[in-house]
């Protein structure tokens, strides 16, 4: 696979801001054989821009069936410049209709969409009564929930945590290490929504903290159990995901020193 080489400085960097709806794609990550968000952009900006090939990097790589309502990505045309309204425009025309283009300007050269970002924000959407509208865009999960605990159960995770045992193997990660900020319940009508805010995401791990958040809810794993599981650092250790269908990037969060040209 061809990457975005990260010393190329020739070429204005862009950075490109998108969100889309991951029903029909196999995640954001360009793959052999398979539908990804990545391959629809790269396919738009190459028609754009007259280009045999545009290489994208993406701030982070979305599962199957799992959306983005603020994803960033950059890339580096080989063109001296480019008309960024002009591109922006073409770009809501070109792309399918589960995909929308908002921003698009130029960066310094060396900003970096995955390693510049700050912070990221999840929310996983659940519902508790089956709804034609929301079956692709939330989890649905008819049992009796203790929110209050689950609640309680989330707040223990805030702070700086080994998070292993929420995290799926073969991701590459350096470190599990990760600060979290933000991990809440909040009920918006209908709809149950977790609220989740780090400075980084390890793979799978959204949703395996759902995933074992509802044992605790269903009465199915104590406080002190809970607690263990986050001791043991093995992915054994805590419950089953969730589908992936509920979970949306929500917001990335970047220094303003990528930004500066």
């Amino acid at each position: 696979m061809t990457e975005l080489k990260e010393d190329y400085t020739e070429f204005p960097r862009y950075f490109l801001q998108i969100a889309y709806d991951g029903t029909n794609y196999h995640g954001w990550q360009r793959q052999p054989n398979a539908h990804s968000v990545q391959a629809e952009v790269e396919h738009a900006l190459c028609k754009i821009l007259r280009l045999e090939k545009v290489v994208t990097l993406g701030c982070g790589r979305t599962d199957t069936g799992v959306h983005a309502s603020e994803f960033f990505l950059h890339f580096v045309p080989e063109i001296a410049e480019l008309n960024e309204e002009e591109v922006l425009y073409r770009l809501q025309q070109i792309l399918p209709k589960d995909i929308a283009a908002y921003k698009l300007f130029q960066v310094n050269n060396r900003a970096h969409a995955r390693f510049d970002a700050v912070e990221r924000a999840y929310e996983y959407r659940l519902i508790q009564q089956r709804s034609p509208f929301l079956r692709s865009h939330a989890f649905y999960y008819p049992y009796e929930l203790d929110f209050n605990l689950m609640n309680e159960a989330a707040a223990k995770l805030i702070g700086k945590h080994d998070f292993a045992s929420f995290c799926k193997a073969g991701g590459g990660q350096t470190t599990t290490i990760c600060d979290l900020r933000r991990a809440e319940w909040v009920n918006q009508g209908d709809v149950w929504v977790f609220h989740i805010v780090a400075d980084r995401f390890l793979r799978n791990m959204v949703r395996a903290v759902v995933g074992t958040l509802l044992e605790v809810g269903r009465g199915k794993m104590s406080m002190e159990a809970f607690q263990e599981v986050v001791d043991l650092k093995t992915r054994s250790a805590a419950g089953d995901s969730v589908k992936p269908e509920g979970l949306f990037l929500t917001r990335v969060v970047y220094p303003p020193a990528t930004f500066q040209i």
